[in-house]
């Protein structure tokens, strides 16, 4: 439905352009309540708000003279959807809900359709003009809305963005020996992220390590990390009263939890984790997840396995001229007697043997390492030797 007939238009127009100030008034009123700061820019922005509102009678009657089927936005006035779209984007900016602002423009749409239609009526105007009148005002006000809510859902998305790009050089930092603390904190306050007194580094497999599952099962303050060859997280505040449920949430997804450490000591513990991690893909380590902290002398004695294969080289040889069988059940019951302190009820339990087995191994054992089995400094080398030459 249209409105067709040039006085009408016009009549409706100088009426309306009248009410302003009456409707301003009404419109502020009702949002005074439960949307003080938009009544309170109605208020003090007098001049610019009445501006707007003579633009917002001229544009509802042009809506309501349009040809059918003309979308309400080939009649926006040019450089008014951008400015209701800042406006979405002051909501978002402010961190006020976009549903308050759109909550908003419906009531103040109500108390201007009050103002049209009693002003219609005032002229005695046809159902078919009162009807178009109806349509244009809420065409108008869906008009705004939708660029309202495109301003915001802008500024979201770039907020987000923005987000991402500073958490992303904050984990960065966290685990470079280089950063200093200005600069963390700094980092920290760009990227919104509250920097915790202690933190730890949450590694997973380098290769399928799944990081979006990883942070779903995390809070929302455990910052993603992506750099060089860690993929993970940073968990602020690790606690042991948080060891059952990260158990939990983490199972399934081959995680090593590195060392809870202050934050400016957290590059420290990388390396650890690192090592844990790799250890865990060779199945040195086979808990799901790793702690660390459990196996910080399996992470000792294998970080530089060079180091360790020289030891076993070295403190081994009296093994080397027995076949394959019999070096493995020897290495096996050195371990096990060094392990129980030469409790041989303990090791044929831990072997599942007969004692005498036990007995007859450790004859052997004595009979090639001779008096080093009864040296404590020679015990300790050996058990460096076979403690981790298997999977704990």
């Amino acid at each position: 439905m249209t409105i067709s007939e040039p006085s009408v238009v016009e009549l409706l127009e100088a009426r309306l352009s009248d009410r302003i100030p009456e409707l301003l008034g009404d419109v502020r009123d009702t949002l005074a309540e439960g949307w003080p700061d938009y009544a309170e820019f109605l208020a003090t922005d007098i001049e610019d708000v009445q501006a707007g509102a003579g633009l917002f009678v001229h544009r509802l009657l042009l809506l309501a003279t349009r040809a059918p089927g003309t979308p309400a936005r080939l009649l926006g006035e040019p450089g008014l959807q951008p400015l209701f779209e800042q406006i979405g984007r002051q909501q978002w900016q402010t961190g006020h809900d976009l549903t308050r602002l759109l909550t908003a423009y419906q009531l103040g749409a109500r108390v201007a359709w009050r103002h049209v239609s009693d002003t219609a009526a005032e002229l005695n105007v046809s159902r078919e003009v009162l009807g178009a009148l109806a349509e244009a005002v809420f065409d108008f006000v869906s008009y705004l809305s939708q660029s309202s809510a495109h301003g915001y859902v802008s500024a979201q998305r770039e907020d987000s963005r923005e987000r991402d790009r500073h958490r992303q050089e904050l984990a960065a930092l966290l685990v470079s020996e280089r950063s200093s603390m200005p600069a963390i904190q700094a980092e920290a306050r760009l990227a919104r992220w509250p920097l915790p007194s202690t933190a730890a580094i949450v590694l997973l497999s380098e290769e399928d390590g799944d990081l979006r599952r990883l942070l779903s099962q995390l809070d929302s303050y455990a910052l993603p990390i992506r750099h060089d060859d860690l993929v993970g997280a940073i968990l602020p505040d690790p606690s042991d009263a948080r060891r059952d449920s990260l158990t939990q949430s983490l199972a399934g997804l081959g995680a090593v939890v590195g060392i809870g450490a202050p934050v400016e000591w957290l590059p420290r513990t990388v390396e650890v984790a690192r090592i844990a991690r790799d250890l865990r893909a060779r199945g040195v380590l086979a808990d799901d997840p790793v702690f660390v902290t459990d196996h910080l002398d399996t992470v000792v004695v294998h970080r530089d396995d060079r180091l360790l294969s020289f030891l076993q080289l070295q403190f081994l040889a009296p093994l080397d001229g027995l076949s394959p069988g019999a070096r493995s059940r020897l290495t096996e019951t050195l371990r096990s007697w060094l392990l129980h302190q030469g409790d041989r009820t303990a090791v044929a339990a831990d072997l599942k043997v007969h004692p005498q087995t036990v007995s007859y191994r450790v004859n052997r054992l004595r009979e090639l390492f001779e008096d080093r089995l009864d040296s404590p400094r020679e015990r300790l080398r050996l058990l460096l030797a076979v403690g981790w030459s298997r999977p704990n």
